[in-house]
């Protein structure tokens, strides 16, 4: 059975049919084809991607039933009012607050609201904020944004810019296409599953424990629907729940000798906001999952694009593959565990590691004058893919950092070159493609985060806005990778227990501490990923903070007894 809503939807009357238990996000997505509106964890409610407003008050439309917005008035960031749409997209393009954009248009949807009721305060934008997750810039550039639309006058006009030069420093980050424009914060940046024709067959991953019928393609059983809606229903999707399993990290690291360190780390989740999603016409090309921003790697070994295309010469229909949040924790690939130790013999220039680790990773190339004499062994574990994700390196740059902060060695005696040392802070990491970064984290009197500071040297920056934002970025993850951040894996069966956003352990808006960021000058040519170094050298510059404020290292990531860590968990 099904029932009509009438409602008013961006100031026009319209009428749909939905079916019972149908979501608000259902019908703005698939029934009026508002692809603005983004599901980033429907239904958990925890990301925000999808806030609309319903009748002026800011509401997360995944968990909204669309039968309670009859003779409502509904207002996505198509139908916000000029001058505040302008307003907020030019603002968050002057800042960096948008990067990929899929989380973009549900912030800007609760900013218009602020703007509207005049709460911009910072606490008032702490509270806010704490409704929504964006990975990709780390906070302080989305604060800047809404500071600057409720001051219309400071905000920067596009026009200053050279947005094609922007979208090249994006690309180099990113690793694949990114634009740079109003249109991305506004949500018509298309990504996969925004363009994929609403006539296609819906083929959604079966989950364990469903015995729904299913079809194998891409070494996975598929649940079909003629729409989102009745494929999910159908394959019986469960909302997932955070565990109450411990996520201690699975591997031991092993005797070192001489004054070394030890860290043992946890699997970890990218947490890439778009889930993954690809749609295959019979005998063609499947769209690509990566539209509009790299996912940090973690897409880059994901099924959905070959599942497509089995599918779709399968049933000779276009057919669109759609995750949920659920579907992406449990397929996509992680940050794998490591377990090591490492001493630093300055007489000798060589700092030694020895090892376990889940993955692989690829060569370190140290900023400093010493060598690495490392024995790594790779352990099978019972756990999710671990893929090809970004800067596999950066758990030797840790070590060698803590292992120097351990002997108290004086660092600007070990930097091998004038670029290494215009960027020198408390630590140091070079990205093997050549960027160059150092960080200082400090933190207050309590033992919480209070600041960071950073600089990089990535040749011609050629933005210096998207470069700042791409830099706060990589802070906010690598101080969420050492202090909150891991995912419970059972470690007989390796099914992974912590499916919902909010138990990713992600730093939330309130508690990201300022980021000053210095670009140096740096001859040559754009230098790629230098956000790469900057999350390896703020991870090394918190492990050794947090060590110095404690008295005593932590020796696994992520550091939850640390009073860092107590501070973000508040």
């Amino acid at each position: 059975m099904s029932d009509r809503v009438a409602f008013t939807c961006n100031d026009t009357p319209v009428e749909v049919e939905v079916a019972p238990g149908e979501s608000l996000l259902s019908v703005l997505r698939e029934r009026l084809g508002l692809d603005s509106v983004k599901d980033g964890c429907a239904p958990q409610g925890q990301c925000g991607c999808c806030t609309v407003l319903v009748d002026g008050e800011a509401r997360v439309a995944c968990v909204t039933p669309a039968e309670r917005v009859s003779g409502r008035s509904v207002t996505t960031v198509e139908g916000v009012a000029e001058p505040t749409r302008t307003a907020l997209a030019d603002a968050f393009v002057a800042t960096g607050g948008s990067q990929c954009g899929f989380c973009t248009p549900g912030i800007a949807m609760r900013a218009a609201s602020l703007l509207a009721r005049g709460r911009t305060s910072r606490v008032d934008l702490d509270r806010a904020l704490a409704a929504h997750l964006c990975r990709c810039t780390g906070w302080r550039t989305v604060y800047d944004a809404i500071d600057r639309a409720a001051a219309p006058g400071d905000v920067d006009t596009v026009g200053e810019r050279d947005l094609d030069a922007a979208a090249s420093r994006a690309a180099l980050e990113g690793g694949v296409g990114q634009a740079v424009g109003p249109d991305v914060v506004l949500g018509h940046r298309p990504f996969a599953d925004d363009v994929a024709p609403r006539d296609a067959l819906v083929a959604v991953p079966r989950p364990p424990g469903s015995d729904a019928p299913a079809v194998a393609a891409a070494g996975h059983w598929w649940v079909l629907g003629e729409t989102l809606f009745d494929a999910r229903a159908a394959a019986g999707k469960v909302q997932g729940r955070r565990t109450s399993v411990a996520d201690a990290p699975p591997l031991t690291p092993p005797p070192l000798p001489g004054d070394g360190v030890r860290l043992a780390t946890s699997w970890v989740e990218p947490a890439y906001l778009e889930p993954d999603a690809s749609w295959c016409e019979p005998e063609g090309e499947p769209f690509t999952p990566l539209a509009n921003g790299g996912a940090f790697g973690g897409k880059t070994t994901s099924i959905a694009p070959l599942a497509a295309r089995e599918l779709a010469a399968a049933t000779g229909r276009p057919v669109r593959v759609v995750f949920a949040r659920e579907d992406v924790v449990r397929l996509g690939a992680k940050r794998p565990p490591i377990a090591a130790s490492a001493a630093v013999f300055l007489n000798e220039r060589v700092v030694k590691i020895k090892g376990m680790r889940a993955g692989t990773f690829g060569p370190v190339v140290l900023p400093y004058a010493l060598d690495v004499q490392r024995s790594w062994r790779e352990v099978a574990l019972a756990g999710p893919p671990v893929g090809e994700l970004r800067a596999p390196w950066a758990e030797e740059h840790v070590l060698v950092e803590g292992a120097l902060d351990a002997v108290g060695a004086d660092r600007s005696q070990l930097v091998h070159d004038a670029r290494s040392a215009s960027v020198l802070l408390d630590s140091c990491a070079r990205e093997p493609g050549g960027a160059l970064a150092g960080a200082r984290v400090e933190l207050d009197v309590r033992g919480a985060l209070a600041s960071v500071s950073v600089r990089v040297a990535a040749g011609d920056p050629l933005d210096d806005v998207v470069l700042r934002s791409y830099a706060i970025g990589a802070a906010h993850m690598a101080l969420g990778w050492v202090l909150s951040e891991s995912i419970a894996v059972d470690p007989q069966s390796g099914e992974v227990h912590d499916l919902t956003i909010r138990s990713f352990g992600i730093v939330r808006p309130r508690h990201m501490p300022a980021v000053d960021v210095s670009i140096v000058d740096d001859a040559g040519p754009p230098l790629p990923r230098a956000s790469d170094a900057v999350f390896a050298a703020v991870a090394g510059a918190t492990w050794n903070a947090v060590a110095r404020a404690e008295g005593a290292r932590p020796e696994s990531f992520p550091a939850r007894l640390s009073r860092a860590a107590t501070a973000i968990r508040r």
